[in-house]
Formats: structure tokens, sequence, C-alpha cells
């Protein structure tokens, strides 16, 4: 199907849904958070969020475009049948997720550097130690039960599981993930906690020990950073600014 075909049969705001996706692909392979040609987004774009964008198969991050963005049916079991199947990992985890967590409208799952070096821990608890990781105070849902490869449904379904009532999840021994309303506001909380395990993996090298906040300075940052919840809506809109500016192809 032709980008003028697929503008003309999409949705209200359904193009623009698939040129932030495709955005979020672009801006994750300029900071270096992609892994080869693995690695998934997905959006939802229905009202009971079953429906949804998800990247093609084995595509790397910085040739997609809005145009080629799958749109797939959490409740369709011929999905993986079909010619243009998804990556089974993807459709194991972003296919669970959309058909049992409503709330993760968006879900952007990585294995970027420093929140994969962070999830390899014994503990990999994201402690409060500043201001950026303070955000994530009691936040987080942390898996501890990594079964292999996520391309089988009962791991779908245990993740789905242990996302539960969070937007996002510490993955232990592969990765992390983040969900969210829309692309932008979960791009910008991808980018914190990234930053924050940046942070806190640096911490930890220097072998010095570590000054905790107290639990009610860290639950009083934590809600700070609500109030600044637009930001995250200007922040990938200049992001996108400098995709305009560098390879607008992405939004074809």
């Amino acid at each position: 199907m032709t980008v003028s075909a697929i503008r003309a049969t999409a949705p209200m705001n359904h193009w623009q849904s698939r040129v932030d996706l495709a955005a979020a692909f672009r801006l994750a392979f300029q900071m270096d958070w992609h892994e080869a040609v693995g690695n998934h987004f997905s959006l939802a774009v229905s009202d009971d969020g079953r429906q949804f964008l998800l990247n093609p198969r084995w595509r790397h991050f910085s040739t997609i475009r809005a145009s080629e963005l799958l749109l797939v049916n959490s409740d369709d079991a011929e999905t993986m049948q079909r010619a243009d199947a998804p990556d089974p990992s993807a459709w194991c985890i972003h296919g669970h997720l959309h058909r049992h967590v409503p709330h993760a409208r968006c879900v952007l799952h990585l294995h970027p550097p420093y929140g994969t070096a962070l999830a390899t821990l014994a503990d990999p608890t994201l402690l409060p130690i500043d201001q950026v990781t303070a955000k994530f105070y009691n936040r987080v849902a942390i898996d501890r039960d990594f079964a292999g490869l996520a391309d089988f449904a009962e791991e779908g379904e245990r993740l789905a599981r242990a996302l539960g009532s969070h937007r996002h999840m510490i993955l232990g021994n592969h990765g992390v993930l983040c969900t969210g309303a829309t692309v932008a506001e979960t791009f910008d909380e991808l980018y914190f906690l990234e930053r924050a395990a940046r942070t806190l993996i640096l911490a930890y090298s220097t072998g010095q020990p570590l000054k905790v906040l107290t639990h009610e300075v860290a639950e009083r940052t934590a809600r700070g950073w609500e109030d600044y919840g637009q930001s995250a809506f200007s922040h990938f809109a200049e992001l996108k600014l400098g995709l305009d500016a560098l390879d607008p192809s992405y939004a074809t």
C-alpha cells in the first residue's frame, strides 16, 4: 500500500501515530539504544488497545518509515502465519501486553547499554541517589524470572502479569520496558530511565558507598516530577525537529 493510500485509509490521528512511532525508532538509533535488528516498539490505535502498530520483522531502527509499520491485532490468532508476520518475540511481548494491560497504549522495549547492565545485577533496584533516579522511586516493576528468549505464549502472559499496574519494568537479565499513553510521554520516560540507570551504574563503578535518598525525599521528588509531565511533549517535538533537519524520511 502506498503512503498516500495509508494516509487516506487511516482513522483520525492514525497517520500521526505512525509518524511519531517511526520517529521513536530513529531517535533510539541516534541514542545507541538499538540492538542489531531486534527490539520492538508498539502503539495502540484502537479504543480497546488491541489493534496496534509494530515494527516490521528484522528492520533496522535507522530505516523504519511511518508507512511501513505493521498494523496487527492481539486477538488475531493467524498473525504469525502471514507472510508479513512480525518477529516472534515482538508478537509474544507486545501482543500479550496490548491484550492484557489496557493502560499500556505505547510499549517501548529495548536492551540499552545502562538499563541492561542494571538488569543483570543480582539486585537491579533503581536506587534513588539523585533527582532522576528518584523519578522512578517505587514506580518500576522488576521481573526476576527470566526464562530465555521471549518467543512463546507463556512468557508473554508472565511478562504482562509482571508489569501489572506499573508503567515501567526492569526485565532481569534482559532489558527494560516503558509504557505510556502516547509515544511522546513513553519515549521521554525511556530517555530518563536510561539516564537514571547510567547514573547508578557509574556510581556503582566508583566502589564508593552510595548516598541513597531517604524515603520521604525520594517520594517527594518522584511526585514533583509529575508536575512536569507536559514537558515530555516539548522534548519529543524538539527531538523530531532534529530528525526533520537530518533525515525526514521517517515521516513518509
